[in-house]
């Protein structure tokens, strides 16, 4: 149980909170929050180390008791678990979409230690949406916008902007967060490129430690055996970028 120190709002619907203690953690792995008397889900842990945070969107009953609470107030925190990027090159395209910028936050920050170059595509349906843009231009990392509606830079998809990106430059690696669907696209964009790359998906969890199936795809666990899968993982999935599964076990459309 831990006393949230910070509880700020990062767009209209994302949140983020810190907390005094120190986690160590790689870059894409999450913890299990617990809300009392409501619900525990997992969360992407976007600060790392001292003063570790997480940062969530408000969707359902759990996040929306979660964005109630104030500083002061206790939480459950377990983990971290899973699996988390393996950064590796000289030079990486990393594409971001939404609230999937969360996990990259780190990511980018531990690039920069390495002295890695990093394009970020960072996209959002509109400008208000945009997560932790500041930070990102703070690592040093090269920032391109892109925004569905085009209120804000390249009007259009993540995956236009980083595909254009792609025929002009040359990466070492692509790493991607965001909506499956984006990321099912970066892995066709990289095939074409021959370039390795690396997702982190999303999956329904309810234990976060390869129990309940609830996040299984194709055999493989989203909790433990990921929630970064490399690009021959993900070409071996059948259901990526097609189904998963609801809260009650049954195959929906991603």
């Amino acid at each position: 149980m831990l006393k949230i120190k910070e509880h700020s709002r990062e767009t209209p619907l994302i949140r983020t909170i810190r907390f005094r203690e120190k986690l160590p953690a790689d870059p894409a792995q999450f913890v299990m929050v617990w809300v009392p008397g409501v619900d525990e889900f997992p969360m992407s842990v976007s600060y790392v180390g001292s003063r570790f945070g997480i940062t969530y969107q408000i969707i359902g009953e759990g996040t929306k008791a979660l964005a109630a609470m104030k500083t002061g107030e206790k939480i459950g925190i377990r983990g971290p678990y899973g699996r988390g990027f393996s950064l590796k090159g000289r030079r990486i395209l990393v594409v971001a979409g939404g609230a999937g910028m969360a996990p990259i936050a780190p990511l980018l920050e531990e690039a920069s230690k390495r002295r890695i170059k990093v394009d970020l595509v960072l996209g959002a349906r509109t400008k208000e949406g945009l997560l932790f843009e500041k930070r990102a231009r703070k690592s040093g990392a090269s920032v391109h916008i892109s925004t569905d509606d085009g209120t804000k830079g390249f009007k259009g998809f993540a995956t236009e902007l980083a595909w254009s990106l792609l025929q002009g430059n040359k990466f070492d690696a692509i790493y991607a967060c965001g909506p499956e669907k984006m990321a099912a696209k970066l892995m066709d964009m990289a095939t074409k490129k021959r370039t390795p790359m690396e997702a982190s998906l999303e999956r329904i969890m309810k234990c976060g430690i390869g129990i309940c199936d609830s996040c299984a795809i194709d055999g493989r666990h989203v909790c433990k055996d990921g929630p970064v899968f490399s690009i021959k993982e993900l070409k071996s999935f059948e259901d990526f970028g097609m189904t998963k599964l609801n809260q009650s076990g049954r195959k929906v459309p991603v």
